[in-house]
């Protein structure tokens, strides 16, 4: 019984307990495009017929936009690439980008945000000033920036990964520190922090222990936007050449930047495996993110109680403001 209880309690399987109608819909059909590009990318070797820079088999030349057939089941790329290998390895990159950048913003936002938020001061004011211009510049344009001073010529896969995801990493942290830091400075506040502060805890227990955990609850929210966001990113830099190159690793944004002069010869083949791939592992993302956000307002959780049929007595309970316990006040 407490084991199904640990269950419910995690984010996803809490929430899809919660839902019904239109919002488990997408919340399912999130979870489904979300696992279907894990696999993908978890098992490529293993899926992929060919690897993702191999040009021959057994001393035969694959040729350059063969048509899809029985060898290539979505044809060649100009480069004389299996198509059908790229896409399935895109999604190994993909995901190694998004876990790269998103625990590095994750890491490095977090800290920065409970130190501004908890201390305040003159170190506060500087790391919302700066938080604010690099969130003010222009994200593709300061991801290109990132990109060239970070590469240095590199072109070996984890080189190139790193650099990539450190690129998207300079975009994401003042996201992290803006969400942390407005929490922080309203939990600090709590009557259970002034509690802790009168019994003698340290003041790193305090951040760590009480605030962090308090602080932290919106994260599983940022992290499926910024997700979307990364692998927007990375396929937008690597469109404009300046992502990771094609001996290194499989880069959908690459592919689609060597297919353009394809599709106005007719050559359809090279273009729309690897963007319906970022349409599809994009819109599964967001649908997850999407779905967990209206779960999380009191008012569609009303809205639920309603299309459940509930008494008069539900109805009334749904309006009230939710539990402490349930806002993430721990103690």
């Amino acid at each position: 019984m407490a084991r199904l209880r640990l269950i419910d309690r995690l984010p996803v399987i809490h929430q899809f307990r919660q839902s019904v109608g239109l919002q488990r819909g997408m919340l399912v059909a999130g979870l489904l495009l979300t696992a279907f590009f894990l696999v993908m990318a978890i098992f490529a070797p293993w899926i992929a017929p060919y690897s993702y820079n191999q040009l021959s088999v057994d001393g035969q030349n694959f040729g350059s936009q063969q048509p899809p057939s029985a060898e290539h089941w979505l044809g060649t790329t100009v480069g004389g690439y299996d198509v059908l290998s790229r896409t399935i390895w895109g999604a190994q990159t993909a995901l190694l980008v998004i876990i790269v950048a998103v625990v590095l913003s994750i890491f490095a936002g977090i800290l920065l945000g409970l130190v501004s938020g908890y201390f305040g001061g003159w170190a506060d004011r500087t790391l919302v000033v700066v938080a604010d211009a690099i969130y003010a510049f222009p994200t593709l344009l300061l991801a290109i920036v990132a990109s060239i001073a970070i590469s240095g010529g590199q072109s070996g896969l984890w080189g190139s990964i790193l650099s990539a995801s450190i690129a998207i990493t300079v975009v994401f942290i003042p996201q992290y520190f803006r969400v942390v830091r407005a929490e922080t400075v309203r939990v600090k506040s709590e009557a259970f922090v002034e509690s802790a502060k009168v019994t003698g805890a340290s003041t790193w227990r305090i951040m760590f222990r009480h605030v962090f955990r308090n602080a932290t609850r919106t994260l599983p929210l940022i992290f499926t936007l910024n997700a979307s966001e990364a692998i927007l990113t990375l396929a937008a830099l690597g469109f404009l050449g300046f992502g990771i190159e094609p001996t290194a690793a499989a880069d959908w944004g690459y592919d689609l930047n060597k297919s353009l002069s394809d599709v106005t010869s007719g050559i359809w083949w090279t273009s729309i495996p690897p963007g319906v791939a970022i349409v599809l592992v994009v819109l599964g993302i967001t649908l997850i993110g999407e779905s967990l956000n209206d779960l999380a307002d009191p008012r569609l959780r009303a809205r639920r109680r309603t299309t459940k049929k509930a008494t008069p007595a539900d109805a009334v309970a749904a309006q009230q403001p939710v539990t402490r316990e349930f806002m993430g006040e721990v103690e």
